[in-house]
Order: C-alpha cells, then structure tokens, then sequence
C-alpha cells in the first residue's frame, strides 16, 4: 500500500529481457533505502514492483508479462526518469490517499496549459475507466495522487502546482505521453457495493454520505 506522495526521482539503469519478462534496476540517489530489504516493495511510476537485488543506491525488481502489458513499464529506456515510492508503513502520515500499486490502465496527456505558476493537464482515461473518474474524487497518475477538477467523459483535468512539476516526473509530460492510472479504490468498493446481489443500495449509501442524493 502506498500514498500517492512521491519521495523521489530515479532514473533506470539497465534494462535485462528474460524469457518475456524484464528486469528492472533503478537508479534511486534520492530515495533512502537504508531501512529497505529485499521482498520490499517500492512504486516505480505507480506500478508495485518487488526488490530482489539491493546495492544502495540501486535496486532491481522484476516485471512480468502481465506488468508489461498493463502499464508503461515496457517503454521505458535507460536513462528514463521514473516516481518512487516506497510502501506505507505505520509511522508515515497518509498525506495523499490509500493507493494499492496495481495499475487499472494507461492514459494520455490530451493537453498541458500554464496556469499562473501551476499547469494544468488533461488527460484521457480508457473508456472502461471513465466511471470511476469523479469531480474532486482522487486518481493516481504515475504514482501520483491527484484531486480530479474536472470530468468530461473519459477525459479529466488536474492542476499541477510548482512543487509537483519540480519532485515528479510531470514536467517531461507532453501531449501523447502515457500514464499509469490506478483509480480510487473506494471507488471500485462502492461499484461493487451497488451492483452485487444483495449489495447495498443506493438510499442506504446516500443515508452513509457515500453518494450525493439527487
């Protein structure tokens, strides 16, 4: 589990095919892995890898076929800037929102437009997704927890203040660059809630604040 704040900007250092899968070894200068372990997990660009090789300031985990396909692992080159995370413990604060690791699908950059001294992005979600998204609801875009500001179907918009641009990798977006996006699990729980057989129904989860009523 982790939080949706990156800690750090690696940057990977080799890329070894095996058999179909890959192994992955990041460059991670800026992250402390004085307390980290092999077994551990760490979120490279939202994605949950596991560490099976540790040499301070590297690691290297592997990524199956099933990672590859799902996400933007399979494109990334040595040399490429990648978010960091490592999991949640008990004495972090949970300063962005529960965010599991597991991607849900990849998106696009639609648009980027300064605002002020933040951007403002849009991106565009898959279609199968889109029923997740929710104005002021939370969305993880490449290990990064963001408050959605506006929908429009499979498209959505965030605002990117200076911090952010400058400790992610946001900055090097530009229009057609792909994101890992993992929605909020809540989100998934009350769609099952609802849509289960003898789930609970959508008064009750208005009567709990869930839902807004209409």
């Amino acid at each position: 589990m982790f939080t949706g704040i990156v800690e750090a900007v690696g940057r990977i250092s080799a890329l070894e095919q095996r058999g179909g899968d890959m192994r992955l070894s990041v460059d991670a200068a800026g992250l402390d892995l004085s307390g980290t372990a092999t077994g551990d997990s760490i979120a490279v660009n939202g994605c949950c890898l596991t560490v099976i090789e540790l040499a301070p300031p590297v690691f290297a985990a592997d990524v199956s076929r099933e990672s590859l396909a799902l996400t933007t692992l399979g494109t990334l080159e040595r040399g490429s800037r990648v978010n960091l995370e490592r999991a949640l413990t008990l004495s972090r604060p949970l300063g962005g929102h529960l965010v599991t690791g597991h991607v849900d699908g990849t998106g696009r950059v639609e648009s980027r437009a300064d605002d002020g001294r933040s951007v403002r992005f849009r991106f565009r979600a898959p279609d199968e997704l889109a029923r997740y998204l929710a104005r002021k609801g939370s969305i993880c875009v490449d290990g990064v927890s963001l408050t959605v500001n506006e929908v429009d179907g499979a498209t959505f918009g965030v605002n990117i203040v200076p911090h952010t641009l400058e400790a992610t990798v946001f900055g090097q977006y530009r229009n057609g660059s792909r994101v890992n996006l993992e929605v909020d699990i809540v989100a998934r729980y009350l769609e099952r809630l609802v849509g289960a057989p003898g789930g609970m129904s959508r008064a009750r989860l208005e009567e709990y604040g869930f839902v807004e009523s209409h």
